[in-house]
């Protein structure tokens, strides 16, 4: 049974339309479990395995520890330059020393103008370090400014359905 889904913004924007998506996403999770959400990854310093040691950066253990107490994680990212936003990429090396998010089902809600490009590298980048992953849980939402609002409101039909189907399937652990 999920009792805790951990969110991560891969956008560092303070207004991005991926954080309307999560907002969006943490009423469609309603009381089926805990939401709670990621401080911003533009926290975590840049990866260097010279500061991953027994004593990381603050910053890097409390990612960590929120990722380890999480049933499942849920990343809503847009796609930058075709490509895997750095900042996200950052934070997942973060994790794979630590091996924290190996065996851990993750919801990839990639929501971009396109975005396939960046949601195909970030599947590589997560079976890697053996994030569990499984087709009916990752989402492609292109054009996905035109599909959501300012207050978190899914506009989109398709769009909704599709981030419910993945959003039921991983709340079930099926």
């Amino acid at each position: 049974m999920v009792r805790t889904v951990l969110a991560i913004n891969g956008s560092t924007r303070a207004s991005s339309s991926n954080g309307h998506y999560l907002h969006a996403i943490e009423r469609l999770v309603g009381d089926r479990a805990a939401f709670v959400r990621s401080p911003s990854i533009s926290d975590l310093p840049h990866f260097s395995p010279d500061l991953d040691h027994e004593d990381p950066p603050a910053s890097v253990v409390h990612f960590r520890q929120l990722v380890l107490a999480s049933d499942v994680v849920l990343i809503c990212t847009p796609e930058y330059a075709m490509g895997v936003v750095g900042s996200l990429k950052n934070a997942l090396d973060w994790l794979v020393s630590s091996s924290t998010l190996s065996g851990k089902p993750v919801m990839l809600v990639t929501a971009s103008l396109n975005g396939e490009k960046g949601h195909a590298a970030l599947l590589e980048t997560l079976t890697v370090i053996e994030a569990l992953l499984r087709p009916e849980t990752n989402v492609l939402i292109p054009f996905a400014k035109t599909k959501v609002t300012s207050d978190g409101v899914i506009t989109d039909d398709p769009a909704l359905q599709a981030i419910q189907n993945a959003l039921d399937v991983l709340l079930a652990g099926r």
